[in-house]
């Protein structure tokens, strides 16, 4: 472990106030941030190129761990069977206890960015930036545990399968906020198309919720040249595609969300047979619980009954995945404060549209108060979209995530 550093992290020097609003003139990096970006870059890298899927992030928890005992802290492994958290402790004794959160799984996507740190695990990439989000909270960490001049108590979470398989849901159901009881949870996300050190974050809905479906026509097969003595299930489920795209148009108000995408539709295995079965499966996103009440009852309806008038039946299969992340007000409000003294107001955007796609972190804002937020990773050029072939988290974006994460925590700790 490092020697203890002793840093007073003061702000107030770069706000001036004008009749109306508050001014920064230049970012406030952490200076051990800056100091230590070349270090923070140099897991990242190593964390790229080793990137593991959800709940097999064994060495990618072995590796965090370590990182994290290094720095002095008490450190679990194995909740959520790949999970890790470690915990750090004031030393202005007990009080407030924030929990702050990294997702640690990558995807399975073959990785062309050709980079000299690039996936060493073929079909397997981190093209959503957790390995940029794991080296901002070990960072963070770090530099908390040097001196943890504040009271109460920091408690690090790194989550596995984010991706599709509910890790934080399994986090919270193992009892992660029994063994660690925080007031408060904070998530962050990189975000292509958001300059680097910007931000965005607001109080309600920021990420829809997730539920998947499929509906399994069924009919008669026959020879294709005689339709008449068979139920073709294949008209059928044309129309039921089709009649699917009336719920979100007729049944939801139009100044309220909601997406339903078919994302797969097939059946039969050759030129001159209609089969008996086809198949339709897809997602369907809201943001509001009611609405997701209301298409649930409505795509079975839909389904049955536009089957049944081809003389078909259909099996309806709907499934939630995960929830809206809702933030919640007043630690949103907490999120804004800390962000305003590293980058400025000016550079928060206070009201962003909210996404569509969706963040198993919602399993524990749904359980304690918290808020989840963006952080600008750059320019989107050369297709660097989140779950791109050719993603690549932003280095420069470290030293700004890490300075939020230590303010964020004083200012928590200390409201």
């Amino acid at each position: 472990m490092d020697a203890p550093v002793k840093i007073a992290l003061d702000f107030s020097y770069l706000f001036q106030r004008s009749s109306m609003q508050m001014t920064v003139t230049s970012p406030a990096l952490h200076p051990r941030a800056t100091e230590l970006v070349d270090e923070f870059i140099a897991w990242r890298h190593h964390l790229h190129a080793h990137p593991e899927t959800a709940f097999e992030e064994n060495l990618t928890s072995a590796f965090v761990a370590d990182k994290l005992k290094s720095f002095g802290l008490d450190v679990t492994r194995g909740i959520a069977r790949t999970g890790v958290v470690a915990t750090l402790h004031g030393k202005k004794g007990s009080g407030k206890r924030i929990g702050l959160r990294a997702d640690m799984d990558a995807l399975d996507i073959h990785e062309t960015t050709n980079l000299p740190y690039a996936s060493k695990h073929p079909g397997k990439m981190h093209a959503c930036g957790h390995d940029g989000h794991m080296a901002m909270l070990l960072g963070a960490a770090k530099i908390l545990a040097e001196n943890p001049d504040f009271t109460g108590t920091v408690d690090f979470i790194f989550q596995p399968a984010e991706e599709n398989e509910g890790g934080g849901r399994e986090m919270v159901n193992e009892g992660l906020f029994d063994r660690y009881p925080c007031d408060a949870v904070y998530g962050m996300h990189n975000w292509p198309g958001r300059d680097v050190g910007t931000m965005a974050m607001k109080p309600g809905p920021m990420m829809a919720s997730y539920d998947v479906f499929e509906i399994v026509v069924e009919g008669k097969g026959c020879h294709a040249a005689m339709p008449h003595l068979g139920r073709d299930p294949i008209t059928a489920a044309g129309q039921v595609l089709l009649a699917l795209q009336t719920i979100a148009a007729r049944n939801v108000n139009p100044l309220q969300s909601a997406v339903i995408s078919p994302t797969q539709i097939f059946g039969g295995d050759t030129w001159n047979v209609i089969p008996d079965t086809a198949t339709i499966r897809g997602t369907v996103r809201t943001f509001d619980p009611a609405i997701q009440d209301m298409i649930e009852k409505r795509l079975a309806t839909v389904a049955k009954s536009t089957a049944n008038a081809f003389d078909c039946q259909a099996r309806v299969s709907y499934q939630r995945r995960y929830p809206a992340t809702i933030n919640s007000e007043a630690q949103t409000g907490i999120a804004q404060a800390a962000a305003a003294k590293v980058i400025g107001l000016q550079n928060i955007d206070t009201n962003p549209e909210p996404s569509m796609a969706s963040e198993d972190f919602a399993f524990m804002l749904n359980t304690k108060p918290g808020s989840y937020v963006w952080l600008g990773n750059g320019p989107t050029d050369g297709n660097c979209l989140l779950h791109n072939a050719t993603y690549n988290f932003n280095d420069d974006a470290i030293p700004y995530g890490v300075t939020f994460w230590i303010a964020l925590t004083e200012e928590y700790l200390s409201a």
